[in-house]
């Protein structure tokens, strides 16, 4: 029987694979859900994918065998399938909702679970509180968890294997313009060996096209699939050669971002957020921007720039979705590397933010840091960084008390106008642009520190006062 506690983080389950990630606790996990799907449909439907990690296949199948014993319709992917492709099929079809085994950008060693609602979007905690919930009843008694053979699914009907790739493909495809792209770019791609591989490629068929890493490894070449700036070295090399107009990645399920501009320069996300709003405000979109806490204020310039507002939420997408469902978005995004746009998902979708940088590039025909420097010097300039920070639960706990009780109106030389505590510390300078986050993880004691400001020597004094008066005392 399992003991360890099953729980959904930001963004779904996960956990190191044969240690806490096991055939056994992933029944647990789909009986779960099966239960929670029951309780709220009277028919449920669901599609099941995963990504290009270690045994994928193998768990969705099993995750799939329980969903089928559970009298649930299952849509079982024929190849590996991007997040945000599961996503639009949940609400192109109308299903009751659907996973996709996947870790995201996180190491090899590890694979996860992420549940979708019928939305369609990252469930919201009083749905995964739910799951939680049914995961410590069925623990308790495993004989509760339903199984049902692989091959007399299919059989039988209950389990349809299908390849869903054409229908997102075709949609991505209607909103972009990949002519313009075609005809004017030459991409350099790096689909960091995960599920974007086939997709983009596929969009933009017949477009000069660089893939690198574009096969499957389970061990995604030793790193994470991240589409960081310190984990895009080859990508940035190939630009940094001078015959590449952009460069683009995703990270192991599709759902996350990286833009490397001509010149090997890397746009980061607070950049890409920015710029996306411009491009999507002149391509006729209307409505608010979204952005999570932590995020940068240069999308907020630049929607005032167009006449409109930007809504803020705790981090995590699937607050952004719950917007998205709510009211008319331009943008949606996060510092971490996730967008959407209004009228398409409210899941953060990799593939379409990078066809929206290389069409916005096509369209100008400019590299993407001329784009940005112009908006900067209309609208102010917005640097930013992120630095995490190991401490031990002890030293943690004690900061998280402190900080509960009091806060600081000063940090180094900036004195506090506002604290956001919506999610963390978000301390508000009176300097132009600037400002301090400060979050706690809720899986590891680990403290971020957060800073913007209007350069970079500011944003290095920011982070330097904050790790003397919140780290190293």
């Amino acid at each position: 029987m399992a003991k360890e506690t099953i729980s959904f983080g930001t963004a779904g389950w996960r956990g190191v694979i044969s240690r806490d990630f096991t055939f056994s606790n992933l029944r647990i996990v789909a009986q779960a859900i099966s239960d929670y799907l029951h309780s709220n449909c009277d028919r449920p439907r669901v599609i099941t994918g995963y990504d290009t990690r270690f045994m994928s296949e193998k768990f969705a199948a099993v995750a799939s065998e329980v969903f089928a014993a559970n009298n649930i319709q299952v849509f079982y992917s024929k190849e590996d399938i991007p997040t945000p492709a599961i996503s639009y099929i949940i609400r192109r079809q109308n299903l009751s909702g659907g996973i996709n085994i996947t870790a995201s950008h996180n190491p090899p060693e590890y694979s996860g679970i992420k549940f979708s609602p019928s939305s369609g979007g990252p469930a919201l905690p009083e749905t995964t509180g739910i799951i939680e919930e049914n995961c410590r009843r069925i623990q308790k008694n495993t004989s509760l968890v339903k199984n049902m053979d692989f091959k007399k699914a299919v059989e039988s009907g209950q389990i349809i294997i299908k390849d869903f790739s054409d229908s997102y493909i075709d949609r991505i495809s209607e909103m972009i313009d990949t002519r313009l792209i075609q005809k004017n770019l030459n991409i350099a791609y790096d689909p960091m060996y995960g599920t974007g591989r086939t997709y983009l490629k596929r969009i933009l068929k017949g477009a000069d096209i660089n893939s690198i890493h574009d096969y499957r490894d389970v061990l995604f070449g030793g790193n994470r699939p991240e589409p960081s700036d310190e984990l895009l070295d080859e990508l940035k090399g190939i630009l940094a050669g001078g015959n590449f107009d952009i460069g683009l990645a995703t990270d192991g399920d599709g759902d996350r971002f990286g833009i490397v501009d001509s010149g090997g320069k890397f746009i980061n996300p607070n950049q890409v957020l920015g710029l996306a709003f411009y491009h999507l405000y002149n391509k006729g979109y209307r409505g608010v921007g979204v952005r999570s806490v932590m995020t940068s204020s240069f999308m907020d310039a630049v929607a005032a720039d167009c006449g409109t507002d930007v809504v803020e939420t705790p981090v995590g997408f699937k607050y952004i979705g719950d917007v998205f469902e709510k009211q008319d978005i331009i943008v949606g995004g996060e510092e971490s590397g996730g967008l959407t746009i209004g009228g398409h998902l409210p899941e953060k979708d990799g593939i379409l933010a990078c066809l929206l940088m290389a069409e916005l590039r096509a369209k100008e025909g400019k590299p993407l840091s001329d784009i940005l420097n112009r908006l900067y010097k209309k609208v102010g300039v917005f640097i930013t960084d992120r630095r995490n920070f190991s401490l031990t639960l002890e030293k943690t706990d004690k900061l998280k008390k402190e900080l509960k009780n009091s806060c600081p109106d000063k940090v180094g030389n900036y004195e506090v106008r506002e604290i956001n505590d919506i999610d963390g510390y978000k301390f508000i300078f009176k300097e132009k642009n600037s400002w301090l986050g400060l979050r706690f993880s809720g899986t590891e004691p680990v403290v971020r520190l957060y800073a913007e400001s209007t350069s970079q020597e500011k944003v290095n004094g920011i982070i330097a006062a904050a790790q003397k008066l919140f780290i190293e005392r």
